[in-house]
């Protein structure tokens, strides 16, 4: 069955535009279609490039015929770069050429606002510590110099490559490129004096990011503290939790209903109201930049709401925003993708295409029917998401969580996954940022298995995301808590700690989403003869207390029995059995609970990378049921993670006769010790060994003549174990001292943080 939508909105909504706000409805329309006019010939190259027969304009990219070989002749017009000098030489039409002069002598008649001439800078870049702005002084004329230098030199170390790359991705289309260029510009004149003061001290200091003491929170503004301005109250309580890298969940307005959890963005200039206003949210993240907190949101690169302006202009059949989705006048073509293409949600959003009743045309939706897809084979797309990314980070954002990114190009006979043209536009957003704004990182959530993540950190010398997600790492964690055996941990860790060291994970073990389990199954089914759908399944009825013994309280999402391959929901304290615990009121069952709770965490603080909390683990909090009753939410399980933060259980995290503060000072004590101790130290040896017993793992870092020796517990039985480690160990946990490590006892789910320095 192929998805179905709802009917659609009503005219009379309002709309909001993503463009700067002195730029008309009249001279924004001039340069959409000026620069869709000269990238008609790329975008339509391709049979997989959608078709648009409703409009008929001369300014508007020509649709595709309906045969491939109409296609294969508009596709011949086209004109590629031309390499001299290893330079590109791009060619484009006279026509395109005069239709942007003409929309960017329309710019230039309008009025602009008179921009805050920047302090002088003094001494910027001697210090990556967090400063204060330098105060205005009266020879702005030399700063303003300075400023422009800066622009300048970053554009001019990216240019070429810069170049090279979009005129190839966009086939030596200038005039796109020449205004992508100015947008870049125009972008990092809007940005204000103190931002760029951070970006001089990051620059200064490129590895800000890498330090030991760096440890994550990510929440639900809503959830957490109500809106922004609650959020910015609550700041005392995160600089608490030890947090200096804060992550917001979706918080731009998407429809009600209809929202995917905030990621159906129908306007990415504004807030959610219910949560508050896009100054509010500028006025937080000047907040956490006086603590020395980092921001980071959420950006959606693959989709926007079917409520966006350009999917209501689509939809209107306007010149020129079909070509920014995926529009098809049958299913021929669309049935040819899903072939091929995988779906993301079998069961509750079936299909990869919805059929549009009121413009009896066919639509890409990979995600939900209500997301439409983005067609980055257009220009005009990659300029103007671009803009609206810089546009988030000029409101102090200081990392951008590039959301399902390997799905953004598509590719008729391809899986749409992973393509080479993805890491092209990501390599050019990086160096966007770089020049804009360097002291902001991009986050990309590539939740595949490493061979398919790696490749998105980039080169060494051609970089692209900052930091990528350790999604496998986290989920084999799990694996190996609902099995007692650390053999495919181990294995894992292995291939990770193979990777350059200037790779940075961010390691969890919650988040907003489900837990797909996403294991090496050919390691599985080679060592051990697991067989991969029964494998599921198990690991699934262990984390919903379905099997024999289990104390797991979570949900499946997206369950579909063919496949036997439902995800889990659940937060750490229910998957640890805490819930079940504290329902049976069983204390012995509870401490044992705690310890597995607490033993994960400390495993996921022996990684090198950043650390991240999932709101509410800090205290133990426990799955909400309550969504089972919300309209909007009873048919998403994920919600059951997703509930509000019980300010009642935070309010007993100091007290050590409560589960919650047992749980919060533990856990405080472990993140201390890290951000203290140097062989936590991301430049860290790290490596695994055997410790005598399967349930055991063993993990080793040395760092500047420091070794550290940890042992992590994953069964629920006493185990002796130990490391080939000779010399005496002080433990850091428990204070206590070994002579020698290669004969220890460990509680159930215990674990230990052993030391030697060098002499």
């Amino acid at each position: 069955m192929k998805k179905q939508k709802n009917p659609p909105l009503q005219s009379q909504l309002s709309e909001h535009s993503p463009q700067p706000k002195s730029r008309t409805k009249e001279s924004q329309d001039k340069r959409d279609n000026a620069v869709a006019s000269s990238s008609s010939t790329a975008i339509s190259k391709t049979i997989e490039a959608p078709a648009e027969n409703t409009v008929s304009s001369p300014e508007a990219p020509s649709s595709l015929s309906k045969d491939a070989s109409s296609k294969k002749a508009s596709a011949s017009k086209g004109k590629s770069p031309v390499r001299e000098g290893g330079k590109v030489q791009a060619q484009t039409s006279p026509a395109a050429e005069a239709a942007v002069s003409a929309a960017q002598g329309d710019e230039k008649k309008k009025p602009t606002k008179t921009r805050r001439t920047p302090a002088k800078r003094k001494g910027a870049a001697s210090s990556s510590a967090p400063q204060k702005p330098a105060s205005p002084e009266a020879n702005t004329g030399e700063a303003e110099q300075n400023f422009q230098s800066d622009f300048d030199r970053r554009l001019a170390r990216y240019h070429d490559e810069l170049k090279w790359l979009y005129c190839e991705l966009y086939n030596g289309d200038t005039a796109a490129f020449d205004y992508f260029v100015s947008m870049l510009r125009r972008s990092w004149e809007e940005r204000k004096e103190p931002l760029r003061q951070q970006d001089l001290r990051r620059e200064a200091d490129p590895d800000w990011y890498r330090r030991r003491d760096l440890l994550g929170m990510m929440l639900y503004t809503g959830a957490f503290a109500g809106t922004l301005q609650g959020v910015k109250e609550k700041l005392p309580y995160i600089q608490e939790c030890g947090v200096n890298y804060l992550h917001l969940m979706p918080l731009l307005q998407s429809p009600k209903g209809r929202s995917d959890g905030g990621y159906a963005v129908a306007d990415f200039r504004t807030v959610q109201p219910e949560l508050g206003t896009m100054e509010d949210l500028e006025e937080l993240a000047d907040s956490c930049r006086g603590e020395g907190i980092s921001l980071c949101l959420d950006f959606v690169m693959n989709h926007t709401s079917e409520d966006h302006q350009w999917a209501r202009r689509a939809r209107a059949g306007e010149a020129g925003y079909r070509q920014r989705y995926f529009f098809y006048d049958n299913w021929d073509i669309p049935r040819e993708f899903e072939k091929t293409v995988p779906q993301v949600f079998p069961t509750t959003a079936p299909g990869s295409f919805t059929w549009l009743p009121d413009c009896h045309q066919v639509v890409m939706t990979n995600f939900y029917p209500y997301q439409w897809d983005l067609n980055y084979r257009n220009p005009v797309v990659f300029n103007d998401m671009t803009e609206n990314l810089l546009y988030l980070t000029n409101r102090g954002i200081d990392i951008i969580r590039l959301d399902a990114v390997p799905y953004i190009w598509k590719e008729l006979g391809t899986t749409c996954r992973n393509l080479p043209q993805v890491h092209t536009l990501v390599r050019m957003m990086r160096i966007a940022c770089e020049v804009v704004c360097p002291g902001v990182l991009l986050l990309g959530e590539v939740v595949m298995e490493p061979a398919k993540v790696v490749p998105y950190f980039g080169t060494p010398d051609k970089p692209e995301c900052h930091m990528l997600y350790n999604v496998t790492t986290m989920a084999t964690t799990w694996h190996t808590l609902a099995t007692a055996d650390v053999s495919l941990l181990r294995h894992q860790m292995d291939a990770v700690c193979a990777l350059p060291r200037e790779f940075v994970f961010l390691n969890y073990l919650r988040c907003h989403d489900d837990i797909g389990w996403g294991l090496d199954y050919p390691w599985l089914k080679w060592h051990f003869g697991t067989d991969e759908v029964a494998h599921k399944k198990y690991l699934n009825d262990f984390f919903t207390g379905k099997w024999p013994g289990s104390s797991g309280r979570g949900e499946l999402y997206n369950d579909d029995p063919r496949l036997g391959d439902a995800r889990l929901c659940g937060t750490t304290a229910s998957l640890c059995g805490v819930e079940a615990a504290d329902y049976e009121r069983d204390p012995f069952k509870l401490e044992r609970a705690i310890a597995c709770d607490l033993m994960l965490h400390a495993w996921m603080l022996t990684q090198s990378g950043i650390p991240v909390l999932y709101s509410g683990d800090e205290v133990g909090q426990l799955n909400d049921y309550s969504y089972h009753h919300d309209d909007e939410k009873w048919d998403d399980s994920r919600y059951i993670h997703r509930g509000r933060f019980q300010w009642d259980l935070a309010e007993m995290r100091h007290d050590l006769h409560t589960r919650q503060g047992k749980q919060f000072e533990g856990l405080r004590r472990l993140e201390r010790l890290r951000a203290g101790e140097p062989c936590f130290d991301g430049r860290a040896n790290v490596w695994t060994f055997h410790t005598g017993s399967p349930h055991v793992l063993g993990v080793g870092r040395w760092y500047q003549g420091r070794k550290l020796i940890a042992l992590f517990n994953f069964s629920d039985q006493y185990l002796t174990a130990g490391a080939p480690e000779p010399g005496a160990f002080d433990e850091l946990i428990y204070e206590e001292h070994f002579d020698q490590i290669n004969h220890l006892e460990l509680y159930p789910y215990g674990f230990k943080w052993l030391l030697q320095i060098e002499k």
